[in-house]
């Protein structure tokens, strides 16, 4: 077989540059950084493009959310707190932009450590050889406790856990998520997988007590999504768990007849992970509104997400 003759261009039909629709413009470029700018200012020079551009448009829908007082739901993994974020989180709540808080397991165990000794995280590879991971004796002790009066109570996880940390009066409670709920009347529930956190493998464990107070939290949870239509659900930081969390508490308030159909959906991870993607960003927000993804590291992402949402708020007022 011999070789073909190389293809004619001669009949390729061409137009012109100036003619045609393009997405990036010179005013959508970034302008140049100087030392001492503002907040304001720093943001104002960020491109218009991909995540600069889905960043603005989160600030600005958690700031109209909270101008027509509809809800801001965050939820978050355990891996924001250990990272240092709660005064970012805590900040917003006092403000009144946050209006709900949905958790994992760990996140009560990091942020009850934090309460009581102002340090968590133990080095798990240092201790799992010894089997001594997880034996904190005053955090089984302290969660575990709350864990049964809240099933005694008939009340959530969250607020029990909340509610004892102040009672506690613990040191560091104006570090904490949780004491901070329970001090400002914040909804804050907690989602349980069991088996997943330190605090099950310790003799004070109460299963039945674990899913009766969780199970209370969950329902509690879709109360709050009901009333989501027209709000904003900022996603940080959980693989698995609270993605499927809220998706079932979707479907359950659809199923109820409440109209949760036009919302922002907003999931800040590192990596991307397929649940938070799909049950997040994608398919609650069908039926109207927007899902977004940011992939960046927490500890720089969440802090500039909070100076925006407040210079857009400001801006608005």
């Amino acid at each position: 077989m011999s070789y073909p003759d190389p293809i004619d261009l001669s009949g390729f039909k061409t137009y012109s540059l100036f003619d045609r629709d393009s997405k990036v413009t010179v005013s959508d470029f970034a302008k140049p950084v100087s030392a001492g700018m503002s907040l304001k200012d720093f943001f104002s020079l960020l491109p218009n493009q991909l995540a600069a551009k889905d960043l603005r448009e989160i600030a600005r829908a958690v700031s109209e959310t909270v101008r027509n007082r509809c809800t801001v739901l965050l939820a978050i993994g355990a891996h924001i707190i250990k990272v240092g974020l709660n005064p970012i989180l805590i900040n917003l709540m006092e403000r009144g932009i946050i209006t709900g808080i949905a958790v994992n397991g760990a996140c009560i165990i990091h942020d009850a450590e934090i309460a009581m000794a102002g340090k968590t995280s133990e080095d798990v590879a240092s201790v799992l050889g010894q089997g001594r991971f997880g034996a904190a004796r005053e955090t089984g002790d302290f969660l575990n406790n709350a864990i049964s009066k809240a099933a005694a109570g008939e009340k959530g996880l969250g607020e029990t856990v909340g509610k004892a940390l102040l009672e506690a009066d613990f040191p560091y409670n104006t570090q904490s998520l949780l004491a901070s709920a329970a001090r400002m009347d914040i909804p804050i529930t907690v989602h349980v997988a069991v088996g997943t956190d330190i605090i099950h493998i310790h003799p004070g464990m109460d299963g039945a007590a674990l899913g009766k107070a969780s199970h209370h939290d969950f329902r509690l949870f879709c109360s709050l999504v009901a009333g989501l239509n027209h709000g904003t659900l900022l996603h940080m930081g959980s693989a698995v768990l609270l993605p499927e969390v809220f998706l079932k508490a979707l479907t359950l308030v659809r199923n109820l007849g409440y109209p949760v159909k036009k919302f922002t959906t907003a999931n800040f991870d590192f990596i991307r992970h397929y649940r938070p993607l799909t049950n997040v960003v994608h398919r609650p927000t069908l039926e109207g509104g927007r899902g977004y993804n940011i992939t960046g590291h927490h500890e720089i992402m969440i802090p500039l997400l909070a100076a925006y949402i407040l210079e857009e708020i400001q801006n608005q007022c």
